[in-house]
């Protein structure tokens, strides 16, 4: 999602109300504002650019900012980060850097934004950086563009510096192309191409966004290795697990042909992970934005549009298919628990009430887990009411979990009505689903994160009901559930 259509879209639409923008009160609980999710005080939210932890705080843009120092609570710093371009430039995605060596020469520790230069009347896209001292304002350097191959599909740099080889890596998609072409610099105003990769995977139509990071293989931190995920098709990511030796990224043996997707819902795209400058960190975390653009622009918020989703520790797991990511809920989401149930039974065929929890808004967290060794269609029906629901089934037989919001939506919104699936292998005869509802938002983190959904929901007030459902009797339930606190209060 890009910082210029946002500003025309959000001209349009007119989303922002007033009672949002003048009662103090109503802030932070307009319709559908996601309560745990961050969200801008108003207006839209980009792509996530720039996320890092340094000096004990988690920093992250979309050329807005925000601070967080335990990625649940958070501060909204500036709603305009950047400065000092002209009236035909725009500030696309991008990533930013802390550079401690000073290489750029704007001062030791500097905050320096690297982003797509977009030119309004040329629709020419190139890359440029920014400064900054105090990681608020940022300045346009006069030099940009520091990479300009002349090109309207060009874009959204992530930069880090690779320390075996002394240099700045930039890893940026020709996106049309399906490329990601690789750069090094010195000194991050100079650079030099040094590889492609791509086309690969999911070829279709376009790829942007792209991330590259290490990750360990199976919890060990002395084998490691490089993930690059890519925004594919404006709709979804996929990832590629390799090796990088600082000028190319190859691809393991007997990497999969088919599509790795990072997510299998509808709804999650752009995501970054934090570069750790404090090198305190015990574990690589990701965000992505929660919306589609097929439809982003006509969906009834009131505040604005577009939030992030909860940040997701990510790792690599060993599997008989190999190695596979693995994205779980951060731990800290823990503490916005509060009135805890448990149940534990088996389920009777036909649908029933959760026993003890019956919320009052779509605020809160489920993390079940169910027996597969009896043939069975099982499930929960979420956002129940008015004739409408979100349904989450599991087949034991062909092992499918289907995501179905084809009629949970209070309001019309075109192209919102659809499914999701993707095949679910039980693990030691059980299959988890840990659950986290928002105002407008459902994701779902199957068999400890193999597999996870994204998918926005917008239901009415009144859509709070919870339901489990079994199409025959002998499968087994252990589940626990929470109301979650709003982080805005």
């Amino acid at each position: 999602m890009k910082t210029l259509n946002i500003i025309n879209a959000l001209l349009l639409a007119g989303t922002l109300s007033a009672g949002a923008q003048n009662n103090t009160d109503s802030l932070y609980r307009e319709s559908y504002r996601p309560q745990y999710h961050f969200s801008p005080q108003k207006g839209w939210i980009g792509d996530p650019c720039g996320f890092m932890y340094y000096q004990g705080k988690y920093h992250m843009y979309w050329w807005g900012k925000v601070e967080s120092s335990d990625l649940v609570h958070y501060q909204e710093i500036t709603p305009y980060a950047m400065t000092g371009a002209d009236a035909n430039i725009g500030y696309f995605t991008g990533s930013a850097v802390i550079d401690k060596k000073n290489t750029a020469g704007f001062g030791k520790d500097a905050y320096i934004a690297a982003y797509t230069v977009f030119e309004k009347d040329s629709k020419k896209q190139a890359q440029g950086i920014s400064f900054s001292h105090d990681g608020k304002t940022f300045h346009y350097y006069e030099g940009n563009p520091v990479i300009d191959i002349w090109s309207t599909e060009f874009r959204d740099p992530t930069v880090f510096w690779y320390e075996p080889t002394q240099k700045w890596v930039m890893v940026v998609a020709k996106a049309l192309e399906k490329k990601i072409k690789f750069y090094t610099s010195p000194d991050l105003k100079n650079w030099t191409w040094t590889s492609d990769f791509g086309p690969a995977g999911d070829s279709e139509k376009s790829w942007e966004c792209p991330d590259l990071f290490q990750l360990p293989v199976d919890g060990n931190p002395d084998v490691k290795r490089w993930v690059m995920v890519v925004s594919v098709n404006w709709a979804q990511e996929q990832y590629f697990i390799g090796d990088f030796d600082g000028t190319s990224f190859k691809l393991v043996e007997n990497h999969p042909t088919e599509p790795l997707y990072v997510d299998k819902g509808l709804d999650f795209y752009a995501s970054r992970t934090f570069r750790d400058f404090d090198h305190t960190l015990a574990s690589t975390v990701s965000m992505g934005w929660v919306a589609t653009w097929d439809y982003v622009q006509f969906v009834p918020s009131e505040y604005g549009k577009g939030f992030w989703s909860v940040p997701r520790t990510l790792e690599l797991k060993t599997y008989k298919e190999g190695l596979r990511l693995i994205q779980q809920p951060v731990e800290q989401l823990k503490t916005l628990r509060y009135q805890p149930i448990a149940v534990n039974r088996f389920l009777s065929p036909g649908v029933q009430n959760i026993p003890g929890f019956a919320p009052g808004e779509n605020v809160y967290e489920l993390d079940a887990s169910f027996s597969t060794d009896v043939s069975n269609v099982f499930g929960f029906n979420l956002c129940v009411g008015d004739g409408r629901k979100v349904v989450v089934s599991y087949d034991t037989d062909s092992h499918n979990l289907v995501i179905d919001r084809t009629h949970c939506a209070a309001v019309s919104i075109p192209k919102f009505s659809r499914m999701a699936y993707t095949r679910v292998e039980p693990i030691d005869n059980k299959i988890r689903l840990h659950i986290f509802v928002d105002k407008s938002s459902v994701e779902i983190f199957a068999n400890d994160g193999k597999e996870v959904f994204t998918l926005l929901t917008y239901p009415g007030e009144s859509q709070t009901g919870i339901e489990v459902f079994a199409q025959r009797k002998g499968t087994k339930m252990t589940l626990n559930a929470w109301m979650l606190k709003s982080i805005w209060k």
